[in-house]
């Protein structure tokens, strides 16, 4: 499966008795129903700690990118009708800024190796705290409960996978406990978030501003209100885009192909 194509259900399923394994390309399986491919006796297989590195670093260039405004500032540069650059135009600082992340996971954790270089103070929430080594290499202190990570965070950073627990974890409560200069970044799935929730947060300033690698659906609606706010970047759910990342993935694919067809142990099985 690539881009979550072919779509896979139950007619597909009986259309393919002989059919042994779904190789699923990235990190999240929000798009397959487990329970129906085992009831088919089907395996399936991802590949998540090959995409971990870039999504990483697609974090950090969209908290930079919106604190520092290089959007807006891209624009007014290369506009027609600029004739001077305005004095007041400022960003927001990252270094030594608080930033929270939500789902400290594979990805979660290359973010913070990066903030720290940044000397951020980092907070982080996850269903288990790491470990105290792990914790101290990056310097994070882990918020058993989301909403004090919320509430002292200036960029919240969503990595979390999307299941029934973090279907819209962001709303508008949660929102309104962020600070109003707070920035929120999502690089996991965009029905973590309430979309129309952050729509309204970002109109009336309930939040500074958002930079999202994903929205739901993708792409958005040509008319959808979030593609008009100057406060909002928005990237095309590419976290994992870069041509070794690709290649690995598909690398990771073929082993576990060829290990579901010879029946051996798959790399990367999905249990």
């Amino acid at each position: 499966m690539w881009y979550h194509k072919p779509v896979i259900n139950e007619e597909l399923l009986q259309s393919l008795p002989n059919l042994k394994i779904v190789a699923s390309s990235g990190v999240g399986i929000d798009h397959l129903d487990l329970n129906l491919l085992s009831s088919y006796g089907v395996k399936v297989s991802n590949t998540p700690f090959v995409v971990s590195t870039d999504t990483a670093d697609l974090g950090m260039a969209l908290m930079l990118a919106s604190s520092r405004r290089l959007v807006e500032g891209y624009q007014i540069a290369v506009s027609p009708d600029t004739e001077y650059f305005p004095a007041d135009w400022l960003g927001a600082e990252v270094s030594g800024a608080t930033l929270g992340i939500v789902g400290m996971g594979t990805i979660g954790y290359k973010v913070a190796e990066r903030a720290k270089a940044f000397e951020m103070k980092i907070l982080y929430h996850n269903r288990n705290q790491r470990n105290k080594a792990e914790e101290s290499a990056i310097g994070a202190v882990y918020c058993k409960k989301i909403d004090d990570l919320l509430q002292q965070s200036d960029f919240v950073l969503l990595s979390v996978n999307l299941t029934p627990q973090t279907h819209r974890l962001i709303g508008k409560r949660e929102l309104a406990l962020m600070k109003p200069t707070a920035t929120l970044i999502n690089i996991s799935r965009g029905l973590v978030v309430d979309q129309d929730a952050l729509v309204e947060a970002l109109q009336n300033k309930v939040i500074k501003a958002a930079a999202l690698d994903v929205t739901y659906p993708e792409p958005l609606p040509r008319d959808h209100p979030l593609l008009r706010l100057k406060n909002v970047i928005i990237t095309p759910h590419i976290g994992s885009a870069t041509k070794k990342t690709r290649h690995l993935m598909m690398e990771n694919m073929m082993e576990s192909i060829q290990a579901g067809l010879t029946g051996l142990p798959i790399p990367n099985e999905v249990l």
